[in-house]
């Protein structure tokens, strides 16, 4: 025994040294990249990346060092950022099979969300998504436009209520996160969650909207669990989680627990509408036109190989009621603060949408998608300010990234292209591709939605990005591409749409700071983690 404890030692030790040599003092291929000094021998960059407060490391990275630069993570492993379009393109598009999800992602998609596409690879994504595909294209899309606009003018009505009591100051996050899943809810799943009538808390909703500041200052510890899921089942992972002292833990498994038993309950009455015949399933909230709906119904005429499982099923739609409203919800809040900031945008956007309505109830979806000015504002807001600022893959095996400019190293020669070896941590910075002086200008981060208005510059187009949305790399692009990310801009001009022809929105005496961990979301100042958006709120006519 006391032989065999002595070789565990010194196996131990053997590989801590080895460990220390090869990331500290042996050659290796990223050496010549420049980069930040990293703060810590521990945790490396990774306080500076995930942190809240970030902002300014980000910018550090993306105007000192340039569209490819090296900085640290866990015990000091080395990771690429970068923003480069033609090394984006072979992440996303070209060699997408070799740059696949981190296991720190996927594990921490599977132990929150289930089996979805968030989680998966492989074969299993590939099938997954073009099960998928037909509820997101733009003919569904179409059905999904009187949901929306009858969830949106019970929005209307709720607002409106809270004025009319005599409080103008709303929290614009909560009506957002309340109406982003009442969207879902009808949309997505073919069930209600919220009447939206009143300005109370939605149980449901409270949960989604804090999970992200309850899991952004766990970053370190989410780096650790994949070792562990290496070694021991992921039931017991869970497990593991379970019995740590850390409150926001636990919270976060009640949070997701919340989700997933909200996806059962659903998916029960869902099939239980189905087994019943065509009649009870077009008596329901959304007349069996919302997406597990017509993805059950789809899946009674498939072959056996080609249906999802239980487990699957439930895993898209936590994760379906998660993303969705998190990055919808945020990305409305954040055009409503920015219109409150730019008084003559949001009068000239109200002025297009009353010119569109003309006096009808609601504008039909082929115009209202062709608004031009809306339009622009949401591409615009989304360039500025996407939901996710980074997104990570990890490299299956060696591989040479190409650039589309060469970088100079820190010996001071040119460098056209990178070599990766096999496991190393590619962050793709989609906020630095959108702000990208080289590719957008020196006006890059001004809010200009005129830019959108007229041909965009040459070193736009020329530039190749590989997103699946307006030359943005918000949505990604690829085979991991957001599914939704049509869903997500009906959604958004829809309510827009309502919103900004019956109220004015104007800045509260508070200071509004956006904060930068995960999703992005906003709180009053930097010290408060809760999040809100308090503004003041007008009706510009009655109605």
């Amino acid at each position: 025994m006391a032989l065999i404890t002595q070789l565990a030692v010194f196996g131990s030790i053997a590989w801590i040294v080895r460990f220390i040599y090869r990331t500290f003092f042996a050659h290796h291929p990223l050496d010549n990249i420049p980069g930040p000094k990293p703060t810590s021998l521990v945790t490396g960059d990774l306080s500076r990346l995930f942190h809240r407060l970030a902002w300014d490391f980000h910018k550090t990275l993306i105007y000192e060092y340039g569209p490819v630069s090296v900085v640290r993570g866990l015990f000091g492993a080395r990771m690429v950022y970068v923003f480069d379009p033609k090394a984006l393109h072979n992440i996303v598009v070209k060699d997408q099979h070799i740059y696949e999800e981190t296991p720190v992602t996927l594990t921490f998609n599977r132990l929150f969300f289930g089996e979805s596409l968030l989680s998966s690879l492989g074969e299993q994504h590939r099938h997954q998504r073009k099960i998928l595909n037909p509820v997101f294209n733009i003919n569904h899309m179409r059905h999904m436009t009187p949901i929306f606009y009858r969830v949106s003018q019970k929005l209307r009505g709720g607002i409106s209520k809270q004025i009319a009591s005599g409080n103008n100051e709303v929290d614009v996050l909560n009506w957002m996160t309340r109406t982003a899943l009442e969207l879902v809810g009808q949309g997505g799943l073919g069930t209600s969650f919220d009447t939206l009538e009143r300005p109370e808390v939605n149980a449901l909703a409270e949960y989604i909207k804090a999970f992200t500041p309850t899991v952004g200052p766990l970053f370190l510890l989410m780096r650790i669990v994949p070792f562990l899921t290496r070694i021991v089942p992921p039931a017991f992972s869970r497990r593991f989680l379970e019995f740590l002292p850390w409150k926001r833990v636990h919270k976060s498994m009640e949070i997701s627990d919340a989700i997933y038993e909200t996806a059962r309950a659903v998916l029960e009455s869902k099939r239980t509408a189905l087994a019943s015949g065509d009649e009870a399933v077009s008596s329901q909230i959304s007349e069996g036109k919302d997406i597990i709906s017509v993805l059950l119904k789809a899946q009674t005429s498939v072959a056996e190989e080609d249906k999802m499982s239980d487990t699957e099923l439930l895993g898209q739609m936590s994760a379906l009621l998660f993303a969705a409203m998190e990055t919808t919800s945020g990305a409305l809040a954040r055009i409503l603060h920015k219109l409150a900031q730019c008084q003559d945008i949001q009068e000239k956007l109200r002025q297009e949408l009353i010119a569109a309505r003309g006096g009808r109830d609601n504008i039909p979806y082929d115009e209202l998608v062709s608004l031009p000015y809306l339009d622009a504002l949401c591409r615009e807001s989304l360039r500025l300010y996407p939901p996710l600022i980074t997104l990570s893959r990890a490299t299956t095996q060696d591989i040479v990234m190409p650039l589309s400019n060469p970088i100079r190293g820190k010996n001071g020669q040119m460098i056209n292209e990178i070599p990766l070896p096999k496991n190393t941590t590619v962050m793709m910075g989609l906020w630095g591709s959108n702000i990208n002086p080289a590719v957008w200008g020196e006006d890059a981060e001004e809010f200009k939605p005129e830019r959108w208005l007229s041909n965009l510059p040459d070193t736009v187009t020329d530039a190749h990005i590989p997103g699946v949305y307006a030359n943005l790399m918000t949505f990604l692009g690829g085979g991991r591409a957001c599914i939704g990310f049509k869903f997500s801009q009906l959604e958004m001009k829809v309510v827009l749409s309502i919103l900004i022809e019956h109220f004015r929105f104007e800045l509260p005496d508070k200071e509004i700071y956006w904060n930068c961990t995960g999703i992005q979301y906003p709180s009053i100042g930097r010290v408060d983690e809760k999040g809100q958006l308090p503004l003041r709120v007008t009706l510009v006519k009655s109605s």
